[in-house]
């Protein structure tokens, strides 16, 4: 049939029985039946695969499909003959074959039954394959999934690079589509250039997803209990949690489940029958909740997703796009929590470190873009968008107050003057560099590239010098997305001064901008209570709590901080524990604390829930696993044999860090750590008094203050490890 004999509404409801096409589906559908290069970039549940299905079922010969999953390969060749055609009309080339299946599949194509064959990158590059296709008429060839042909994209495969000259080999003129879910501008030009289609036409839908609430909320020692609480909210719905490991992920699930909470595992290293049952089991509604690597999600098509957490910040702003674009694929609410610590960026950093140079230098420029995205304060739907080269208006765009920085927002100040100076500084340094150095520059620092270059001589070299490297940070970021500022493409990262920045700078105007979050290391150090972010503790209750841990501290001779932290009066107030079992499932109170100080505390709470008629939510008491309890039981095993505490962190694979937050977690819980012997080694009689003294007279037992006061004496390490055998010693 001729592209122009084709009825295209027919084929539609015939093949797939919708009445109209959605969104630009017709126009894609279009330039490839007319044979046409085309690139297609169209977020995750926008109806990306009917854009090259209807085209090759209805076009002469075989279309081949390019894919990196075999996962989504499977899903997508079944959802094809479940079309009700003969089974052959799609069919799947990969490693997983039989010689018999690989000759079934040859047999269809040459017989003009096969319309669509699905092929990982590394299968076409196999001379049989080449050699085969060669002969027999392809109708075009699609490449889903084509950001994996940049490094710029999240999901690099340097094996996507071969795909332009396969097709050379396959023969000539044969019309190559490009598919994407996720690309910024910088990787879109890198696909058109790797598969030699400037010519193509290029269709872009929007990126925005309006009934999508983004939210990211410090990454607390509390996440855990946190995350119980938020999907006991959102009970009986359906959700997905990201984590980045596979340990993660196991730790996760099975908390979860002990908290009375449906949830299956799901990662690469569950054999591939326990994956399938567990995917199957989310589809079916048997659970609640799927917790994942970024290996689940590819191509499932769960249109009830209610809500996606990432426990873990991705690697990517497109990651994150694409995870968070698995809930509500049916335009009902989804809710997008992350949470987010600086540490989780540094960790991400280490892992790096053994790359080439260019990856680091790639892996590090999407990371300081995911930093951005969490830091800043002004609308996460206008920044993400931004960063996908769409301009989004917060005044009218829809679903505009869909996030946490709308919804509570931040301040603003004037900063006319400083935008102007900022564009100056870029302007006057040639536009030469990143972030970093013009920062530099503005604030008066030099490193080696800021001697290199002398920009030090410039006149405006530290003229920024009164405002903070964080406050230019926030600045940039918000010029960027207003358009004054852009970052060049072929030197990523490298800023330039746009039309729209000369004319600021010859006529500036007001600029209102907000000053980026702070998620401080203090509130992974003092725990800001899940409570206090789901605005549910009781205030008139942890008053009175206050007030009565004073006085046992007083009576103890102790500060108050020893008795209970600040953090388990937050949880107490939540959860209104009036029995010493309830209490010893208070965040940060174990059993022996319990039994020490919980008498007047319980007795309190009992008497203000009588007076109040208040109803007690037993079931937000977050219940732990038993994973944690065998860690436990070791360590305390270990220090009473004096064991290094190196060799107990080497033995159960942790960091020092994890280390002595495990043993932080069994004193502040009212358990005795006997840890001189390591200590002794360490520091010194007289300076283990001086900070004891210190942890005796200070009103807060944060590690940072203490650092401050000691003025580089101690290091944080020295520190917490006194503060360990401090609790221990006066609390226990």
């Amino acid at each position: 049939m001729k592209p122009n004999e084709i009825d295209l509404h027919k084929e539609l409801k015939k093949y797939f029985g919708f009445n109209q096409f959605k969104g630009l589906q017709e126009q894609v559908v279009n330039s490839i039946i007319h044979g046409n290069n085309t690139f297609v970039i169209m977020p995750t549940g926008g109806g990306k695969s009917l854009c090259y299905q209807l085209p090759a079922l209805v076009l002469d010969g075989t279309a081949i499909v390019v894919s990196p999953l075999i996962a989504l390969m499977k899903n997508q060749v079944d959802a094809i003959r479940s079309l009700g055609s003969e089974l052959g009309v799609a069919h799947v080339l990969n490693s997983s074959l039989t010689k018999t299946e690989i000759n079934q599949v040859k047999k269809d194509i040459v017989n003009g039954v096969t319309k669509m064959l699905y092929v990982a990158p590394e299968s076409l590059t196999k001379e049989e394959y080449i050699y085969f296709l060669r002969d027999v008429k392809i109708s075009f060839v699609a490449i889903d999934e084509a950001h994996c042909i940049s490094e710029w994209g999240h999901d690099f495969r340097p094996e996507y690079r071969n795909l332009k000259g396969i097709i050379k080999q396959l023969g000539d003129d044969i019309p190559v589509i490009g598919l994407t879910a996720t690309a910024t501008p910088k990787v879109q030009e890198d696909i058109l250039k790797n598969l030699d289609m400037s010519n193509a036409n290029t269709f872009k839908a929007s990126f925005n997803r309006p009934n999508l609430f983004y939210e990211i909320r410090p990454k607390t020692k509390n996440v855990e209990g946190d995350i119980i609480r938020f999907i006991k909210q959102h009970k009986g719905k359906s959700g997905v949690i990201y984590c980045l490991s596979r340990k993660k992920v196991e730790d996760i699930a099975q908390l979860l489940q002990v908290n009375g909470i449906s949830a299956v595992p799901y990662h690469a290293g569950l054999d591939a029958k326990t994956r399938a049952k567990h995917q199957d089991m989310f589809l079916m509604e048997d659970v609640d909740v799927v917790v994942a690597t970024i290996a689940f999600g590819m191509g499932i098509d769960k249109p009830d997703v209610r809500y996606v957490i990432h426990h873990d910040i991705p690697k990517s702003l497109e990651s994150y796009y694409q995870e968070t674009g698995r809930a509500g694929r049916d335009g009902g609410e989804g809710h997008c929590l992350a949470y987010y610590s600086y540490k989780d960026i540094e960790k991400l950093e280490k892992f790096m470190a053994g790359k080439p140079i260019a990856e680091q230098e790639v892996g590090y420029a999407l990371l300081q873009e995911v930093v951005a995205y969490a830091e800043t304060s002004m609308s996460r739907r206008k920044y993400l968008l931004h960063y996908f080269g769409e301009e989004f208006d917060v005044e009218t765009g829809e679903g505009a107050d869909m996030d946490d920085n709308v919804r509570n927002p931040k301040k603003k100040v004037e900063a006319q003057d400083q935008v102007q100076l900022l564009l100056k500084v870029i302007r006057d340094t040639n536009e030469k560099f990143k972030s970093k150095e013009i920062i530099f520059a503005l604030t008066g620092k030099v490193n080696a590239i800021i001697k290199a270059h002398k920009i030090d001589n410039n006149p405006l070299f530290g003229r920024g010098e009164k405002f903070d490297e964080r406050f230019w940070m926030a600045l940039i970021r918000q010029v960027l997305v207003d358009g004054l500022i852009k970052k060049d493409i072929e030197t990523y990262g490298v800023l330039k001064v746009t039309e729209k920045g000369h004319q600021f700078i010859d006529k500036p105007y007001i600029f209102m901008m907000s000053e980026d979050h702070e998620y401080s290391e203090e509130e992974d150090e003092n725990i800001v209570a899940a409570a206090k972010s789901t605005g549910t503790s009781d205030e008139a209750l942890m008053k009175m709590l206050v007030d009565l841990r004073k006085k046992v501290a007083k009576k103890e001779g102790v500060p108050p901080y020893v008795v209970f932290q600040e953090f388990s009066l937050e949880d107490m107030a939540l959860k209104y524990p009036v029995t010493i079992e309830e209490l010893s499932n208070v965040q940060g109170v174990g059993e022996g604390k319990a039994k020490k100080y919980g008498k007047p505390f319980i007795q309190l709470i009992e008497q203000y829930v009588d007076d109040n008629d208040i109803i007690r939510p037993d079931d937000l008491v977050v219940k732990s696993t038993g994973t944690n309890s065998a860690l436990k039981l070791y360590i305390i095993q270990s220090v009473d044999k004096k064991l290094g505490l190196d060799d107990i962190a080497k033995a159960k694979g942790l960091e020092m860090d994890e280390l002595l937050k495990a043993m932080e977690q069994i004193v502040y819980s009212g358990t005795k750590l006997n840890i001189s012997y390591w200590v002794d080694d360490i520091l010194d009689e007289d300076q283990q008094e001086e900070i004891h003294d210190y942890f005796m007279d200070s009103e807060s037992d944060r590690i940072d203050e203490a650092l401050k006061e000691f003025d580089g004496d101690y290091d944080t390490e020295e520190l917490r490890l006194m503060r360990i055998k401090f609790i221990s010693e006066v609390a226990n």
